[in-house]
């Protein structure tokens, strides 16, 4: 038995899409946030070493506008020592509740250390200190070693403002290209590509499925 979606008859044509892909992004992310119950703006992000070896995780989008789509990390985790030295990664979204997906390909840049000290300062307070006390991707004798950290943390910042690490931050994707793919019957789904023709424009190309 196929997995319910509420739009299961809905479709993606030429003449109805945004010929600006960052506003059409924008007009099915604003109906997943409607109808996703946990955490719609989770995507996964593939990066790749230098030698192409792959890797994906899922990541939460914290913004995103014309010049890309952000988030946030360890630096010296997997991923940003990857996106170091290959900054090129590719970004999936998918929303079963719309029988919707999004994937976007871009390359990518730190964001500055203004944008990362803005938003590290609205996340929690343990979160905060999660960034102190995780040398993420490193290998660790057990969570215990987390735990005593964390104690550590916040006896010493109780009360405090607690100041963005060296070593965490931002990276924004400027895309190069779109596809948005709608589920159709008989698997004809639809399949938009969008491409960059210069000055702000884009080029839209149906794919089959």
């Amino acid at each position: 038995m196929s997995n319910p979606v509420l739009n299961d008859d809905a479709s993606l044509n030429e003449a109805e899409a945004d010929p600006n892909p960052f506003k059409q992004f924008e007009i099915w992310f604003q109906e997943a946030q409607r109808v996703v119950p946990i955490l719609p703006n989770a995507m996964t992000l593939a990066t790749s070493t230098k030698e192409g070896v792959p890797s994906s995780r899922v990541v939460l989008l914290k913004g995103f506008d014309e010049r890309g789509f952000v988030f946030y990390t360890n630096y010296e985790s997997q991923k940003g020592r990857e996106l170091e030295a290959n900054p090129i990664c590719a970004l999936s979204f998918y929303w079963s509740q719309l029988a919707r997906q999004i994937r976007i390909t871009g390359r990518v840049t730190r964001t500055t250390r203004a944008e990362s000290e803005a938003y590290f300062h609205t996340r929690p307070f343990d979160s905060q200190l999660g960034a102190w006390a995780s040398n993420q991707s490193e290998v660790i004798s057990g969570r215990g070693v987390l735990e005593e950290r964390m104690k550590e943390l916040i006896a010493q910042y109780e009360g405090k403002t607690v100041p963005l690490p060296p070593y965490w931050g931002g990276f924004r994707a400027e895309p190069y290209l779109f596809e948005f793919w709608q589920n159709r019957n008989s698997r004809l789904h639809d399949r938009l590509r969008y491409k960059p023709i210069g000055d702000g424009r884009w080029s839209m190309e149906r794919l089959s499925p």
